[in-house]
């Protein structure tokens, strides 16, 4: 008999909220007709992780979904089924959403391994303009990070890089930067 598919009737009990998970890639295309999907993994260590579920952000909300396999290829990329997935159909419609884990799976990393993924929760504090606030989200591109802080009841967006990072006091959970000239401006003028 097989499994039912993971499906938010199963999970009545608990709200599913995304700050009770952490990303781990996003869906870039299917593979073939059968409902494969192909996956960047932005996450270091996947591989050490067992899971049999995953969770994908549709319209706000995280569906879980049981995994049949994944094959992990080169660094970022691999290869998923899930369960009741068996489509190109079906497949098509989880495309470019991002896939979850729940926290409870995260591997905790020593002060030794900080990343910068882990300033998420510091407060941002720039050499012109001051304190900007905490940052609330840390995005991970191909080709970079991107900071989110509220200021001024602005959302703004900053890179995470060595030219604009000036320190980082893990203990004191802040990180001094150096803005480029303008950035704040275009924020604010809107």
């Amino acid at each position: 008999m097989a499994r039912q598919t993971a499906s938010p009737l199963l999970f009545n009990s608990f709200y599913m909220k995304a700050e009770d998970h952490f990303r781990i890639g996003s869906v870039l295309k299917t593979k073939g007709l059968k409902g494969e999907l192909q996956i960047y993994v932005d996450f270091d260590g996947i591989e050490a992780i067992k899971f049999n579920a995953v969770f994908i952000d549709i319209a706000g909300k995280m569906i879980p979904y049981f995994v049949s396999s994944i094959k992990y290829l080169q660094k970022n990329n691999a290869y998923l089924n899930l369960e009741d997935v068996d489509t190109i159909e079906k497949a098509s419609a989880l495309v470019k959403r991002d896939i979850y884990l729940p926290n409870k799976l995260k591997p905790k990393r020593k002060k030794s391994e900080f990343t910068l993924n882990d300033v998420e929760g510091f407060i941002a504090i720039d050499e012109t303009h001051g304190e900007l606030g905490e940052i609330l989200t840390v995005q991970e591109y191909p080709q970079q990070l991107i900071a989110t802080v509220q200021y001024k009841n602005k959302e703004v967006l900053f890179p995470l890089n060595l030219e604009i990072i000036k320190g980082i006091d893990v203990e004191g959970g802040e990180i001094y930067i150096d803005l480029p000239e303008g950035l704040l401006d275009i924020y604010l003028e809107g």
